[in-house]
């Protein structure tokens, strides 16, 4: 009989999207009982959406690898730890020796943001790679945003944060944070704040392509034809500088460009628009208007003004937009955080990188590095393309790029083409089933957790840490250590001298991620005043305040906090105003071109119980009606021959799916929409909740070709596609997936 345990009531952040919704957690030895709201947490009150109770059957997945393993030609094997180690830097080290250190490729997805031991410890690995051959999900969906703040405001993570708790009027364009929770603008909660912008007699007016959640719970919405955003943003501001008059209040002592900007507007009147993006010339007029009146207001674009042909132009454009109304950096308007672990105005030493922009370009096609790292659009040809340069080896940490980037299919085809590859991962799923060994780190539920990047981008100034619920087996290691552990294995084959190879490795094995945080936070803005804590905020005073620390509403920080020159706000940067010409040849002030007859503009979507591709092996989520369908509006349905349930041909020129119909009119007239990481049916993947819920990949359609200029980011949206109906089929379409590898 196995022994009894009193049952432990533990409190917890959910690390599973950006919302940072409070835990109460109750375990019985090692199994978790419940999961529910924490009540107390100051920032989430209680508020969980359906993931959270997802962290028990990602922590019990039978799915999940434990150990090190393998891939032979009779299946995977397993390894010790050291034996996948030494191979693994062995490997490495040899394809960099043969075809120089730029022939490793690195890979980070999305999930590394939530692991503050990742995020601290991967770039001693990666400084010991020595490549320039780094991507990660950053140039998928966000990179925009980064480069507009690096250009206006002078660092990549100055994000300019809704303060959607006291504004007025809200603008929402291709955002949907009832599904999201929050993107790059962490609110849980987010319904609730939303409906209180109403209850104080504001505003909220979403822009979509689609009727989203968001939009349905609105006061207005208003369809936009995907990818014109940037031309309806330079017809608002039009209106507010040339009719309205800009009111920059005190935010005109320290910016430079207004007038530079005004005259670039000129051209651009609502009538020019509508042309274009289907809003009529007098309701811009109208919503550019109730914007410069309302007591306080804010623009806000997220995932679908990011990822279209001119995202880094939209996040400039909805910047200037808050700066010309008054509205940057005041109350209700667009603010900025000031969180206990300051990435962007602490220690050095504990800095996140101001950002850089083109110190190198990609082998192939030339597209510029942003913060070291470049547009993962290049990933598969700079495997691909024979030459010197070529990326021979890839390491993958926490990503699924097959699914997740563009061109899955030609990401595939690139990565069965490797020498070698290692994956970070602890699932073998449709882009891991292609390297030759998986480290499989410890499950969320046995490591601490901090939100060193979502504390930066939330609503509140917050904090708080968690520790483990669980510990590890004495075999496993943390995603911190397999990066230490290489990085070491590196150093020495290098032979790198003592001072720079093995003393820093056991500095930080002894530090490990916990001392470094409480070093930062020691040494960040609440470190030696907040109150009640006498000697300030540390590791210590935070595991003493289970439920976490309200720092207070977001407040006005600037010039103080800005990192340009002279500390000023630069409203015309020059790469940005030269991607004008761009946006003027592609939308020319005569009437666009009617589409052909069956083409369609595809949009992706995003439901609140998707995140990453892995949460699809969660039977809670993925139950229900299937979710990874086409919609398609009823006038294109019928004008296609298309009914509820028909299958459906979807080609562009990258590759095709077949999927299942619904007809909707949450989707403008020509305009489709499949959702994002779906795909789980190609051969070898071993995920078998998703591979029952397989769907198809929007990414088997995307264009690794069609990126954001400026940025270089992904352009997911408004990828140009032929529907072809096939013969009735009332259950879901799974096509054949390409079998490589």
């Amino acid at each position: 009989m196995s022994p009894s345990h009193a049952p432990q009531l533990h409190f917890r952040t959910c690390n599973l999207c950006e919302a940072m919704c409070g835990l109460r957690i109750e375990t019985d030895g090692s199994k978790v009982l419940s999961i529910r709201g924490d009540d107390e947490d100051p920032f989430s009150q209680g508020h969980i959406c359906p993931k959270a109770v997802a962290l028990q059957d990602l922590h019990e997945d039978p799915d999940r690898l434990r150990h090190p393993v393998r891939r032979t030609a009779s299946g995977w094997e397993r390894m010790s730890w050291k034996d996948a180690l030494d191979e693994t830097a062995n490997r490495l080290h040899a394809v960099q020796k043969a075809h120089g250190k730029d022939a490793v490729g690195v890979y980070s997805g999305n999930p590394t943001v939530h692991n503050h031991g990742a995020m601290l410890l991967l770039p001693f690995f990666l400084k010991a790679l020595r490549t320039r051959n780094k991507f990660s999900a950053t140039s998928v969906d966000q990179l925009p945003h980064h480069l507009a703040s690096y250009l206006m405001l002078g660092h990549q993570l100055l994000i300019p944060i809704p303060d959607i708790d006291r504004t007025h009027f809200m603008l929402i364009l291709g955002a949907n944070p009832l599904a999201s929770n929050g993107s790059l603008m962490t609110a849980p909660g987010v319904r609730g704040r939303l409906k209180a912008i109403q209850q104080r007699g504001g505003k909220v007016v979403v822009v979509d392509p689609r009727k989203t959640e968001t939009a349905r719970i609105a006061d207005e919405h208003l369809f936009i034809r995907p990818s014109t955003d940037a031309l309806w943003l330079w017809s608002l501001l039009h209106v507010l500088l040339h009719e309205v008059g800009a009111r920059l209040g005190r935010l005109a002592d320290f910016t430079d460009g207004l007038a530079h900007v005004r005259e670039l507007s000129r051209e651009f009147t609502p009538e020019r628009a509508a042309a274009h993006t289907g809003i009529p010339a007098d309701t811009t007029r109208r919503i550019a208007r109730e914007l410069a009146a309302a007591p306080s207001a804010v623009c806000y674009g997220r995932v679908g003004v990011s990822t279209q042909a001119f995202g880094g132009m939209c996040q400039w454009l909805i910047n200037v937009l808050n700066v010309v109304t008054g509205n940057f950096d005041r109350e209700g308007g667009a603010m900025f955080t000031r969180p206990a672990f300051d990435l962007v105005g602490g220690p050095k030493a504990m800095r996140s990188s101001r950002g850089s922009m083109g110190r190198w370009k990609s082998r192939v096609r030339g597209l510029p590095e942003f913060s070291g790292e470049l547009p993962v659009s290049v990933l598969g040809e700079e495997i691909l393309t024979e030459g010197e340069g070529r990326i021979r080896a890839m390491v993958t940490s926490a990503g699924n790029p097959v699914v997740s980037t563009p061109n899955g299919r030609q990401m595939d085809q690139a990565f069965a083409s490797l020498d070698f590859m290692v994956s970070i991962d602890p699932y073998i799923n449709e882009t891991t089933r292609h390297a030759h060994i998986i480290l499989p780190p410890v499950t969320q539920l046995e490591r601490g957790h901090f939100d060193l990047i979502f504390n930066t981008f939330a609503v509140r100034d917050t904090v708080k840490y968690s520790p483990p619920l669980f510990t590890p087996p004495a075999d496993s290691l943390h995603d911190w250590e397999i990066f230490l552990e290489l990085k070491h294995r590196l150093d020495t084959l290098r032979g790198e001298p003592l001072a720079r190879g093995e003393l820093p490795y056991r500095a930080l094995k002894a530090l490990g991620p916990e001392r470094l945080l409480d070093v930062g936070l020691r040494a960040g803005p609440y470190g030696m005043r907040l109150r009640p804590f006498r000697q300030g905020l540390s590791l210590a005073s935070l595991k003493a305040q289970p439920h976490g620390v309200d720092l207070g509403p977001l407040k006005p920080c600037l010039p103080g906090r800005l990192a340009t020159r002279e500390r000023r706000i630069q409203l015309a940067p020059e790469p940005l105003v030269e991607d004008l010409q761009r946006l003027r040849s592609t939308f020319p002030p005569a009437d666009p071109a009617a589409r052909a007859d069956g083409e369609f503009q595809l949009i992706g979507r995003r439901h609140v119980r998707d995140n990453n591709s892995w949460m699809h092996n969660v039977p809670k989520l993925v139950s229900g009606k299937p979710r990874c369908t086409l919609m398609v509006h009823p006038a294109d349905a019928q004008r296609l021959g298309l009914r509820e349930g028909d299958s459906a041909r979807v080609t562009s020129r990258v590759g095709e799916v077949l999927a299942p119909v619904n007809v909707t009119d949450e989707v403008m007239p020509g305009v489709v929409s499949l959702p994002h990481g779906y795909g789980h049916a190609r051969s070898g993947v071993q995920l078998q909740v998703a591979g029952a819920h397989a769907g198809v990949s929007i990414n088997d359609l995307t264009d690794d070709q069609v990126i954001d200029g400026i940025s270089g980011n992904a352009a997911f949206s408004a990828i140009q596609v032929r529907i072809q109906p096939l013969e009735s089929s009332g259950s879901e379409v799974r096509p054949k997936q390409p079998s490589i590898g």
